[in-house]
């Protein structure tokens, strides 16, 4: 079992309580739904988890059958709706032209290769069928990140995918007429050890919350000493690149990216 599928076993008891960001990004992809028209009888929330998005999909598809799927089973256990699969992404147990939409909040940043996420989503997509998803971008916990970088050349936090290689791996996975953009969410924090442990309670711990015990207490003082040149106002922020993404399984040739910067 992978080590992010552990840690988001072990967190998913305690999950909804600290994932105040992933519950306003999933209350924020829902919405875009109003000005997306298409058809809705099965909806595959992917990487549901505990069920932050699932259930604003089901207040506004009441009619519409939701399929939770996600690899962590216990975060699929305190999941309230009905129909749940214990899955890898990369690999969907559904039939060819099964779903209306694939929807995904802040999933894909956790896959290896988004091609094959991609190639299985259009497949399991019936035609004019609609992709939506949240994701994070490069410039996530960018304080964090720099105040590593003064201290070792190691990778310390993880790496986020730009949202103009998300686009073209998209196209080059037969979606069509993908459209991307961006937000950036500040969070602030008494200390870093309060953003690490925030980190750890949502399962979502980088490379840096395991790093006090690897590069040693010497290391992790100095970048913590470090992230405190960015405290204003008595916090410290903590960035996050919030990208947002849909597509169209479609048989006919449609435009290339367009590309909006909020």
């Amino acid at each position: 079992m992978s080590q992010v599928r552990v840690a988001f076993n072990k967190a998913s008891a305690q999950y909804n309580e600290h994932a105040f960001l992933q519950k306003e990004i999933a209350m924020r992809l829902d919405a875009k739904l109003e000005v997306i028209s298409g058809n809705t009888n099965t909806i595959l929330d992917l990487g549901a988890g505990t069920g932050l998005l699932s259930q604003f999909l089901l207040t506004r598809f009441p009619n519409s059958k939701i399929i939770c799927l996600d690899f962590a089973q216990e975060a699929l256990r305190n999941n309230l709706i009905d129909y749940k699969l214990c899955a890898d992404a990369n690999h969907l147990p559904l039939a060819n032209n099964s779903v209306d939409i694939v929807i995904s909040n802040l999933m894909m940043q956790w896959c290896g290769d988004l091609s094959q996420l991609f190639a299985e989503c259009h497949r399991v997509l019936k035609n004019d069928g609609l992709m939506l998803f949240s994701t994070f971008g490069p410039d996530t916990l960018k304080e964090l990140k720099k105040s590593w970088a003064v201290v070792d050349n190691e990778t310390h936090v993880n790496t986020f995918i730009d949202m103009h290689d998300i686009g073209d791996q998209l196209l080059q996975n037969s979606f069509q007429a993908p459209v991307m953009e961006a937000e950036t969410l500040t969070l602030t924090y008494q200390s870093v050890t309060h953003l690490l442990r925030d980190l750890k309670s949502i399962g979502a711990q980088t490379v840096s919350a395991r790093s006090k015990s690897l590069t040693g207490k010497g290391k992790f003082q100095s970048m913590i000493k470090m992230y405190e040149s960015y405290r204003q106002n008595d916090k410290l922020p903590a960035t996050y690149e919030v990208i947002y993404g849909h597509a169209w399984k479609r048989t006919r040739e449609v435009g290339s990216i367009p590309i909006l910067n909020n």
